[in-house]
């Protein structure tokens, strides 16, 4: 009896005991969501760490195994310094330490023989080896790619995700997680920060192991995301994992030595994504963020950001009543009469750079019988990102790209050596089925337009042909105000056709790109398979990076479609192909435009050039005849007839962008002159009209961003008593222009 109640005690102990703890889990699932989950991996995330702990021993046995042999080996540095190692001890880190502390202190990746290398990986044979600082653009991805391992880090200890990839990007990084039916929320930002802060604290050190597929596998037994990753790899991948701190990760490197190299992060955004791009598989939460070596470099980039937000061309284009988008058809902007003064005004000066470079504008149809885009290699290649549907039983789609429609041109046709080159421009309308997720203001849509051209040349025209065509390019981008680079990229290893053509071309490339006087770099193997190229990559005012122009060679079209022209012996030859455009899509151009003259555009591109601000109802005819005027000689200009006073008139106008404000009064109209002023508020002074509106089309014409008005005005006077400005507001006796000079002075 005694030992069956100290039993029954014993079981009544343990039910309340675990209804205790029942409770309390309960509990803690309420005031942290994520608390469950967190807690049901925590086995997982152990036997992570068994399983690397025991194949990192491995690794540490083949270190002592090569201290004991002790092979040297020679590493020749950049400079052709040569230095002495070990086989399987040395270090990059090593030789770093070598030159000296100091610089040993910057570096943060290394290259051995054109392989990214962790700077603790010792190195296995004689070797060329570079090391890199954060200051390079390796340094900065592989500073990155770390940094997004302790955000995984951070969102499984936190959250108790599943995590997918989390690479490093141009700049920052994110990582890809699966939550289940759960989010995270803006307010989980300063919780993930101050768990990265805490691993950076912590100085956790990268270590890296080889695995056997079975090893990786057993590893990451209960993540379907890293298991599908490691079932897609070749039968012959080299396996490597990198363990920081309680966090195991599948991943081919290289990383820093550890978390203490970064001193200062931040979480940027999160948004949702989906599992391999897909839609119809997992949805993710996607957290970015960003680090850096110093905190200073932190703020400056937090800065910038702010800046680029005041930019946002999708926030200008609504403010400044340009474009907008809408539900109903998704990625395909409205632009409204001034947005499509800006479009129109783009086309008009690349057809003008047309007519001075002797290109022949066509018209091609938008839809295609599929059968087109299957001898393009589209319908296997791209049929995803393709608009398609029946017809009369037949498949058709609408075109992505003009290349193969003016294929047909060429070839629809007996074409002779003297037509060569044939320049086909096209601004037709393209259509790209991007996926809801990714589409973004105007810089990825789905319906757009580009100043699209197709050059058909002879081999031994391509390097005329593309140097006229960079010559064009910066005519065009130093009108803008754009800074850009220029980059060759050769042939690839799955190249296709003869090596010859291919060297030729090259050739003819790089003398095209020095023959513009402008720096230029080189990407081996970082062509097309159909033929090389030069990547063109332009700046904004806030240094960030655009791809929009291209020139790429083509050798395989002609082909596909047997395009051939007759020589001059006589015989068949194909024609090379050349791909180019300078805005790219005149979306994405206006995109970048808008940001970079934050909606502050220059004389030709604006759509509200001048605006007339007439003192009261008295001068208001005179302001409608200036308006007129301005009209017929091709200029945007509006009359604010409005009852407000002058100045927030003028404010208006300055507020709404306009290159010029034009104010009239009695003395004005008398005397057929304007006075004239600007939206950053610099007075240029009395104009006769009709010595303004040459000066105006001037600026307009040659599309400049200086104001030709500097200096050109008579300026009035301002009267001591600034009574004046409230006389002058009620067509004062004494001059209206006056006045406003007065307003201005006092401004």
């Amino acid at each position: 009896l005694f030992i069956f109640t100290i039993t029954s005690l014993l079981v009544i102990y343990q039910k309340m005991a675990a209804a205790e703890v029942e409770s309390k889990v309960a509990a803690l699932a309420v005031a942290d969501p994520f608390a469950q989950a967190v807690e049901e991996k925590k086995s997982y995330y152990q036997k992570r760490i068994n399983l690397f702990e025991g194949y990192y021993a491995r690794e540490l046995a083949k270190v002592e195994a090569s201290k004991a042999v002790n092979e040297p080996i020679s590493i020749i540095l950049p400079d052709g310094t040569q230095k002495k190692g070990v086989k399987g001890v040395t270090t990059p880190m090593d030789i770093a330490n070598e030159i000296s502390k100091s610089f040993a202190k910057k570096v943060v990746v290394a290259d051995v023989d054109d392989h990214a290398w962790d700077l603790l990986r010792p190195l296995e044979s004689d070797c060329a080896l570079k090391l890199y600082s954060f200051e390079d653009t390796e340094g900065k991805d592989a500073y990155w790619h770390s940094s997004s391992h302790i955000l995984g880090q951070c969102l499984e200890l936190e959250f108790g995700v599943d995590l997918t990839i989390g690479p490093s990007l141009e700049e920052g990084f994110y990582y890809d997680c699966y939550l289940g039916d759960k989010n995270l929320s803006e307010s989980d930002k300063s919780r993930i920060e101050k768990r990265v802060d805490s691993a950076i604290k912590e100085n956790q050190k990268f270590q890296r192991i080889v695995v056997s597929r079975d090893e990786a596998l057993a590893m990451f037994q209960e993540n379907k995301f890293k298991l599908e990753i490691i079932n897609g790899l070749p039968a012959d991948a080299i396996i490597t994992i990198y363990r920081v701190g309680p966090m195991v990760d599948l991943c081919s490197g290289p990383h820093l030595p550890s978390t203490s190299y970064l001193k200062a992060f931040a979480v940027t955004s999160m948004s949702r994504a989906f599992w391999r791009g897909d839609v119809k598989r997992e949805g993710l939460q996607r957290v970015y963020g960003i680090t850096f070596p110093e905190p200073k470099l932190l703020k400056e980039y937090q800065h910038r950001i702010e800046e680029a937000k005041k930019r946002d061309h999708r926030n200008l284009g609504v403010q400044h009543e340009l474009f907008f988008f809408h539900h109903l058809s998704p990625g395909s902007c409205f632009f409204l009469p001034h947005g499509a003064r800006i479009y129109n005004s783009l086309v008009k000066f690349i057809r003008e750079k047309y007519w001075d470079y002797e290109y022949e504008e066509v018209i091609t149809p938008n839809v295609f019988n599929f059968d087109l885009w299957k001898i393009s290699g589209h319908a296997d290649h791209y049929r995803e990102n393709m608009f398609s549907f029946d017809v009369e039983k037949q498949e058709f789609g609408l075109k992505p790209m003009n290349c193969p429609g003016h294929c047909l041109m060429f070839g629809h046709r007996v074409r002779s050596y003297r037509e060569l080159p044939l320049r086909l421009a096209d601004f037709g309308v393209l259509h790209r089925n991007e996926f809801s997720g990714a589409l973004q203001g105007l810089t990825r849509v789905r319906r757009f337009q580009q100043d699209d051209a197709h050059i058909f040349c002879r081999p031994d025209q391509v390097m005329k042909e593309v140097t006229s065509f960079l010559q064009l390019l910066g005519e065009v981008y130093d009108i803008f105000g754009l800074e850009y680079t220029m980059a060759l990229s050769t042939r690839p290893e799955g190249y296709l056709g003869e090596l010859e053509l291919w060297n030729r071309a090259e050739a003819a490339l790089e003398d095209a790109l020095k023959s513009t006087g402008r720096p230029w770099a080189l990407n081996p193997g970082d062509g097309a398979f159909y033929g090389p190229k030069i990547d063109i990559t332009v700046y904004d005012a806030l240094r960030r990076k655009f791809q929009c122009a291209t020139v790429q060679l083509d050798f395989q079209l002609p082909i596909r479609f047997d395009l051939t022209y007759v020589a001059e012996s006589g015989a068949q030859e194909r024609p090379v192909i050349v791909h180019r455009a300078v805005l790219g899509s005149v979306e994405r151009m206006l995109a970048i435009l808008t940001e970079h003259y934050a909606a502050k555009w220059p004389l030709w591109l604006n759509p509200r050039q001048v605006m007339i601000v007439p003192i009261s109802e008295a001068s208001a005819e005179y302001a409608q005849e200036v308006r007129r005027v301005l009209r017929a000689n091709g200029m945007f200009a509006d009359a604010d007839m409005t009852d407000r006073k002058m100045q927030k008139k003028v404010r208006e106008a300055q507020l709404a962008q306009y290159n010029y404000i034009l104010v009239v009064g009695e003395q004005e109209r008398n005397e057929k002159t304007v006075n004239v002023r600007t939206r950053d508020n610099v007075v240029h002074g009395m104009f006769k009209l009709e010595n303004l509106v040459p000066l105006l089309v001037e600026e307009k014409d040659e599309r400049s961003l200086i104001s030709k008005l500097s200096g050109k005005g008579h300026q009035q006077q301002p009267q001591k008593d600034e009574a004046l400005v409230a006389a002058g507001e009620g067509e004062g006796k004494k001059g209206e222009a006056v006045a406003a000079a007065a307003a201005d002075v006092k401004a």
